[in-house]
């Protein structure tokens, strides 16, 4: 660092445009700023099952949870994403051993089975309004709703944030820049597979045993 400096200085150019511990503490902030996202999101998630728990039973004369989910289908949903957090982990082994190619492909299939997963809960929703299971008909399906596709929502902006970083690596390479932001993303989509096994449980599995 002490030669850097004394290049940039013979240059004419300030050191602390040139110095490492102002990257290490860019990327030490960004981490650090994620993980509190990551705490709000739990936060967030955290209510929404509270509330599930609360107005769960709340049917008005209508469906319960055991009349309306189909676990065959939601097994194979929660498949998708399981399989993506794996895939995602093996292009995290990727970029550690540099391999940008096999990386990029390991990051096209998670991607791929998140677009499966998104495909299946909106068919799930679909046939629910067919039948009549509407938000509205009850507080039970207002908060299945409300958590399930906020769930969805979060997958839906992984995809897009994977789809930019897919770009920008293919762009500029495994920079620093990209690799910090591929580990955040990582963070983030085992988060969303941690809430799922959640949702797996406590709304569709408990919920046709009842």
């Amino acid at each position: 660092m002490a030669k850097a400096k004394a290049q940039a200085q013979a240059a004419g150019v300030p050191t602390f445009y040139v110095t490492e511990d102002e990257h290490e503490h860019s990327g030490g902030s960004t981490m650090l700023g994620f993980w509190l996202y990551l705490m709000s999101d739990c936060l967030i998630f955290a209510v929404l099952f509270a509330t599930y728990g609360v107005l769960g039973r709340n049917y008005a004369a209508g469906p319960s949870g055991a009349d309306l989910f189909d676990l065959r289908l939601v097994a194979v949903n929660t498949a998708m994403l399981l399989f993506s957090s794996i895939t995602y982990g093996f292009a995290m082994l990727a970029m550690d051993k540099g391999k940008q190619a096999l990386m990029q492909r390991w990051l096209l299939i998670t991607g791929l089975f998140g677009l499966a997963f998104l495909a299946i809960e909106l068919y799930e929703f679909a046939h629910l309004i067919r039948e009549g299971a509407t938000p509205m008909r009850s507080a039970f399906l207002s908060s299945f709703f409300t958590l399930v596709g906020t769930h969805g929502l979060h997958v839906t902006f992984g995809l897009i944030w994977l789809t930019v970083l897919m770009v920008q690596v293919s762009k500029r390479g495994l920079i620093e820049a990209n690799r910090r932001r591929l580990l955040c993303l990582s963070m983030f989509w085992h988060f969303l597979d941690v809430i799922w096994i959640g949702v797996f449980t406590f709304v569709y599995l408990m919920g046709v045993l009842k």
